[in-house]
């Protein structure tokens, strides 16, 4: 990932637990557990993210529920930041692994996935930093849904707590995709879990097993929309995604990416969501909403156009055009191997009249 850094406004106390226009609500309990170390590995990918990764991992440590691994992938970072302080390399579930190039947030997160013997994967982006019991009730999550794969956190914008940063992703019949909620107010009703159709992989715990079976990360994207892809084809395979609402992370957001306007991100972006399309969408419905989703892609480059993108634009899209033969092989393999109907893939759509598109973490 490419870009400046956004320096953290302050750090957060312990709990990590300020957020809401005025006080936070109590958090259900967690269920009780026999063990205080989780069956997750935690994954974190880090490129330049400065003083981030450091608070990232000081939150993680004071998790009530233990992670039995912390993968830390540093992308030939040049900033020095995984570089970290003497008490986090003492820390002895971490394993620090420093790459040689950088291969993308999709590709170091299945670099952690092939290391990962645990039932369940936690992955947690550098600028996100989770309140004490956020694994805790993930975990929880995961026992009272057995049929999801995997479960989104309510991530709060770091700089200012009060407004939420996100309460999972959306995919749109039109192929655009959004983060729930970006930039509300935080009110009650995002105090409700539901099903969603993917979380945001900023922070999320996914059923390793699951996300193994279904080849991971496309390694093609680099990074944005790989988390929506991987929703969806986790939905193909009959898995559903749950939002957890008492999971709470405070998220930076594009903190080493430039920025949700920059030109990497705008670039990324509307590249992948081309090929979240072709590959994923079920016959019936790829060839009634094809016109929909080229006019999505018009809308977008004109849109960006009016922002001085335009060239970002148009080469994203050629980009995608000269990689659709890829996408159209890897669409074979995955729609022979779906299990989940057109009628559910519509149902778990979004079909607003008005979609509200946001760029990727």
């Amino acid at each position: 990932m490419m870009g400046p850094i956004a320096q953290p406004a302050a750090e957060l106390p312990q709990g990590c637990v300020a957020t809401a226009v005025g006080q936070e609500p109590p958090h259900p309990a967690v269920p009780a557990r026999l063990d205080s170390v989780a069956d997750i590995t935690v994954v974190i990918v880090n490129w330049n993210a400065g003083p981030l990764l450091r608070i990232c991992l000081e939150h993680l440590r004071q998790q009530t529920l233990q992670p039995a691994k912390v993968i830390l992938v540093d992308n030939a970072s040049s900033d020095q930041s995984w570089d970290l302080p003497a008490e986090l390399k003492s820390w002895e579930v971490l394993n620090l692994q420093r790459m040689d190039s950088n291969l993308g947030f999709a590709a170091g997160n299945n670099h952690a996935l092939q290391q990962c013997a645990t039932e369940f994967v936690a992955l947690l982006n550098p600028d996100a930093f989770a309140a004490t019991d956020w694994l805790a009730h993930l975990r929880a999550a995961a026992d009272q849904h057995p049929r999801a794969a995997a479960f989104g956190s309510r991530q709060l914008c770091h700089e200012a707590p009060g407004m939420l940063d996100g309460t999972g992703d959306c995919y749109h019949a039109s192929g655009l995709a959004w983060r729930q909620h970006h930039g509300q107010p935080q009110t009650p009703a995002h105090l409700q879990a539901r099903e969603i159709f993917a979380p945001c992989a900023a922070a999320a715990l996914y059923r390793r097993s699951a996300v193994m079976a279904v080849g991971g990360f496309d390694e093609s994207y680099f990074c944005y929309h790989e988390d929506v892809d991987l929703g969806f084809r986790l939905r193909l395979q009959g898995h559903t995604a749950r939002y957890v609402p008492q999971a709470v992370v405070h998220h930076v957001g594009s903190a080493t990416t430039g920025g949700q306007r920059s030109d990497f991100a705008a670039y990324h972006g509307h590249r992948n969501m081309v090929w979240t399309f072709v590959k994923n969408m079920p016959g019936p419905l790829l060839w009634a909403l094809l016109p929909l989703h080229m006019a999505a892609n018009m809308a977008g480059v004109a849109w960006l156009a009016l922002r001085g993108q335009g060239r970002t634009a148009l080469r994203a899209k050629w980009h995608a055009l000269r990689g659709l033969g890829a996408a159209l092989r890897q669409r074979q393999t995955i729609q022979t191997q779906r299990r989940a109907s057109p009628l559910a893939i519509w149902a778990a759509l979004d079909k607003s009249w008005w979609p509200r598109p946001r760029a990727h973490d």
